[in-house]
């Protein structure tokens, strides 16, 4: 090359990077929506698993020797409760009856099955992106 190279070169080029990284930002968007759509199905619809008393007791036994007296169950978004959040969001006592899919049938699975043991359950908002209800964190307390 014996001379400075063409601004329209640049300029073409500039717009061929751009138009890639623009063509994989949306591919990745659509692989993280097809995951999320996943996930959410896959909480609307599937069981808890048949070991969850084995993990469960395992982690509560974790738990105890790193003396903490709760641990993390269950984390989702808050648009996944019938009221995006809200009923937990102001610590209002009717929360449960805000929960869907997997969260719902956890909190038959407590009260069958936990709370007569003495056990605790409660939720709160983990995080406030925007300044709005982000994650839910669903916790086992003794």
């Amino acid at each position: 090359m014996s001379g400075v190279i063409d601004l329209d070169q640049v300029r073409a080029r500039a717009a061929e990077i751009e138009r890639e990284n623009l063509r994989k930002a949306m591919e990745r968007m659509k692989e993280r929506q097809g995951d999320e759509d996943a996930l959410y199905h896959d909480f609307m619809h599937d069981d808890l698993q048949p070991t969850w008393r084995e993990k469960l007791n395992r982690a509560i036994l974790n738990a105890v020797e790193h003396e903490k007296n709760e641990i993390q169950v269950m984390r989702f978004p808050s648009s996944w409760c019938s009221d995006k959040g809200r009923a937990i969001n102001n610590f209002e006592s009717n929360w449960p009856s805000t929960l869907t899919g997997k969260a719902a049938r956890g909190w038959e699975l407590y009260q069958k099955e936990l709370e007569p043991l003495g056990y605790k359950l409660k939720a709160q908002i983990l995080n406030f992106p925007g300044g709005l209800p982000g994650d839910v964190g669903i916790f086992l307390a003794w």
